[in-house]
């Protein structure tokens, strides 16, 4: 554990004084900076000037990013027919009704994205207390209550990332892994903070987007400047 201390002191030591970078500059220093034995997250921080409180200050949506995830996503899908059917040939990792119901009653939780065809979402609707709280209730705003199960199955496998906001005005997310070229988790970055620029809700008063920090899976975060994080 001690080790484990030095290389975070050193991590530390790396970022002191150091705020406001580019999204180049900033991606460089949390790669040189990432030491664990695992593929560290590239994950985002974002202070938004919202109240989630408020429905017209809520926060959501959803984003393709254009390099992916590098994670691997287990996608559950609620659908009868030839709609299951078609889900399991997309490459969907839980296919079911009743039985997926009652298996995540029973808190039997294996998937990272849960699709719901329309018609099952009287089923689906019985589980929210236990998807709500773990952000994974199927909702139309972001494509996971649709007919076009195949589309749905294939993005959330392509690297979507879904984003909402939290109590505090916050919205986390991983956007690539350390891995990545750093062109390509720039362009992550970006296009993270493209789509929630968009999602600006109209309640929103003064300033929208407050601050942007970028940190790996275990090392500290740095601040970006604003204007480099985003592309317009």
């Amino acid at each position: 554990m001690a080790h484990v201390g030095k290389r975070s002191k050193a991590a530390r030591t790396q970022f002191e004084g150091k705020a406001n970078l580019s999204v180049e500059d900033a991606v460089k220093l949390i790669k040189g900076a990432a030491s664990a034995k695992f593929d560290e997250t590239l994950e985002i921080a974002m202070n938004l000037g919202v109240d989630p409180r408020h429905a017209d200050q809520m926060v959501r949506g959803v984003v393709q990013l254009p390099n992916g995830t590098g994670k691997v996503v287990r996608v559950a899908v609620f659908a009868r027919g030839a709609k299951a059917d078609e889900a399991k040939a997309a490459g969907a990792d839980i296919v079911g009704a009743e039985d997926l119901m009652e298996s995540i009653q029973a808190g039997k939780i294996e998937f990272d994205r849960c699709i719901a065809t329309p018609d099952m979402m009287p089923l689906v609707g019985r589980l929210g207390k236990i998807l709500g709280p773990r952000n994974l209730m199927p909702n139309p705003k972001v494509g996971t209550v649709t007919m076009d199960v195949k589309t749905a199955v294939a993005n959330a496998k392509g690297g979507e990332v879904q984003f909402k906001v939290e109590k505090a005005g916050v919205i986390h997310a991983g956007v690539g892994k350390v891995s990545f070229d750093d062109e390509k988790l720039a362009q992550n970055v970006r296009a993270f903070v493209d789509a929630v620029s968009r999602a600006k809700p109209s309640g929103a008063k003064g300033t929208y987007l407050k601050k942007v920090s970028l940190s790996s899976t275990m090392g500290p975060g740095v601040s970006l400047d604003l204007s480099s994080a985003t592309t317009h």
